[in-house]
């Protein structure tokens, strides 16, 4: 089974932006939302993955991912139309021997930025950047799947 290790940071400063290493913008829908389980539909720079995630269990959960075609993917996210999608923009930067993801979010969450590492296993250490700030891995408002429904600019 894939399990995705991951801890969530919000984000302090822009110190960051000098150690981009890539930038994509990306829409993501899902297809399924509860608890146990969400199934994501995401598209950026001309590809597509549909993503299924388990409950979360500290800082793991189990993550299942498939490239599938981006015609495909957008039929997939018209499947629910009444739900937004997350727009966001994901930075690539490099902090020490890792590289995190740091998502700049748009449209009804605009104003929060996130960053997140994906670790081998939940003791693994890392370097802390300077502009990570508080952590917000426990916390489920921070969740991509959480904020389609109660969006940043709700709080």
């Amino acid at each position: 089974m894939a399990t995705e290790i991951e801890r969530k940071y919000l984000v302090k400063n822009d110190a960051w932006k000098d150690s981009v290493i890539s930038e994509s913008r990306i829409k993501q829908g899902y297809l399924a939302n509860q608890p146990s389980m969400t199934v994501r539909v995401r598209v950026a720079k001309g590809t597509a993955f549909l993503t299924v995630k388990g409950s979360t269990e500290g800082i793991s959960r189990a993550e299942f991912e498939y490239e599938i075609p981006v015609p495909d993917a957008e039929e997939m996210l018209k499947l629910n139309s009444d739900q937004p999608y997350i727009d966001k923009t994901r930075y690539k930067v490099k902090c020490g021997e890792h590289v995190w993801d740091l998502d700049v979010f748009e449209g009804d969450n605009s104003g929060l930025i996130m960053a997140e590492v994906e670790l081998d296993s939940e003791d693994e250490g890392f370097e802390m950047p300077d502009w990570a700030g508080e952590e917000v891995s426990g916390d489920l408002r921070y969740y991509n799947a959480n904020l389609i429904n109660n969006p940043y600019r709700s709080w």
